[in-house]
């Protein structure tokens, strides 16, 4: 897309300004963390630890500040009791690092940002527009720092043998592929699928595409009531005469699990969808950015590419689902200065992209998302983090529990698709408000 001299100079200015008050906010936590930069920091994250590791000892070269920082890798279903317990014995760590998938869990021991201290023009136009989901009734509850986008993986000696030239960019065109692709003994077994799609458990990263979908449908998932109750919203009701967008979610997505229906590709005796895909027996497979890595390791003859996740054809703006990594200070942190001074230096340039190439994630910085380097997978991440979304939500395995119970219901007829939503929703609202 080309960019005006008006645009550019405007898109300038916002950067600077941002910059100018991530400076302010540095150097505010600065001066209250004593002349020894940061001091020691204990960093207790959810990201694994060999990338920000590698991206702490590279910055610690040069970045006087961050010299005592240090890293923990932390299970993140585990992460919330962890956190309570050294809270209540006086030993919390002094910075966590967690995706918003933890935020509704542990918003209760995190002291947030105050927004006279980090404003909100300066956040805005620093972090990406997923970063709002971290914002707290005065301030906010994290300091973003790294976005992982799910993004389609394509294999494409399947695609080329199927006369396929390129991935698909919309969910419509996608479904229009399943017969040229999906193999089938005359019993209706699948052998070969083009999507995992339909079923919860044997599909990795359920959780994350249904969370695109409806997204990309216009239905937040969750979201406060009038009254500040955090509620799930699954688009199962409708303000006009149409059928309700949840609906239409769930029909799209059940369909290739049904063996009568023409889209037919998936059910839930085959594997794992990732193990599938690594084993040539899955032409698409949606996935988070960070996966290329793994996924070339383990079969270094896969001929995959990567490209954004589709869209539905009649959206006037992308969405997709990621997961947010942010930087927050538990309440307790014996260094609660130093961690926030530590977090303001992580969001600079050069820990930005340091830490995307170490962890194959895409920065959470605007500006840095303007020049993504030449890897063609990184590419894809910067750009999909540009229109990323989340949702605050009970802990992924809770979640896990709702949206399968949600599925299975539908694919083996014990509800409707409406009654599904409907049940899935009020168990969402439930944990929600725990």
């Amino acid at each position: 897309m080309k960019i005006s001299l008006f645009q550019g100079i405007l898109y300038g200015v916002f950067i600077v300004g941002a910059l100018v008050g991530l400076f302010v906010f540095a150097t505010y936590t600065s001066k209250n963390a004593g002349g020894n930069g940061a001091g020691p920091i204990l960093i207790w994250g959810t990201l694994p630890k060999e990338g920000m590791l590698a991206t702490l000892n590279t910055l610690q070269q040069t970045e006087v500040a961050l010299k005592n920082v240090t890293y923990l890798e932390k299970d993140p279903a585990a992460l919330p009791t962890d956190l309570a317990a050294a809270i209540a014995v006086g030993t919390p760590p002094d910075l966590i690092l967690s995706s918003q998938e933890e935020l509704h869990s542990l918003a209760r021991f995190i002291t947030p940002v105050p927004s006279g201290t980090l404003s909100p023009s300066t956040f805005t136009n620093t972090f990406v527009g997923e970063g709002s989901v971290f914002i707290a009734p005065d301030g906010y509850y994290g300091i973003p720092f790294l976005l992982d986008p799910l993004v389609l993986f394509s294999n494409r000696s399947i695609l080329s043998s199927s006369g396929i030239a390129r991935p698909p960019s919309t969910w419509e065109a996608l479904t229009g592929l399943v017969p040229n692709v999906a193999q089938m003994t005359p019993s209706r077994q699948v052998t070969r699928g083009l999507i995992a799609l339909g079923t919860y458990a044997n599909v990795h990263n359920a959780r994350g595409i249904l969370s695109s979908l409806f997204l990309q449908t216009g239905i937040p998932v969750s979201r406060y009531s009038a009254g500040g109750a955090l509620t799930a919203n699954l688009g199962g009701s409708s303000a006009t005469s149409g059928a309700p967008p949840g609906q239409a979610v769930l029909a799209f997505y059940t369909q290739f699990a049904d063996p009568s229906k023409v889209s037919y590709t998936w059910n839930a005796s085959l594997q794992d969808s990732q193990q599938m895909f690594l084993t040539g027996n899955l032409a698409l497979y949606a996935g988070y950015a960070s996966e290329a890595r793994f996924l070339a390791a383990a079969n270094p003859n896969l001929n995959f590419i990567v490209t954004p996740l589709p869209q539905p054809a009649t959206a006037s703006v992308k969405k997709v689902y990621g997961l947010l990594y942010a930087f927050m200070v538990p309440r307790g942190a014996k260094n609660s200065s130093g961690a926030h001074q530590a977090a303001a230096l992580l969001t600079n340039a050069l820990p930005q992209a340091t830490a995307a190439a170490n962890t194959g994630l895409a920065p959470a910085t605007l500006g840095q998302l303007a020049t993504p380097p030449a890897d063609p997978v990184a590419e894809v991440a910067y750009s999909s983090a540009l229109y990323a979304h989340g949702w605050l939500s009970p802990l992924p395995e809770a979640t896990d529990s709702v949206f399968s119970g949600m599925i299975t219901n539908v694919i083996i007829g014990r509800l409707t698709i409406q009654a599904a939503l409907v049940s899935a929703e009020q168990a969402l609202t439930a944990l929600l408000q725990q």
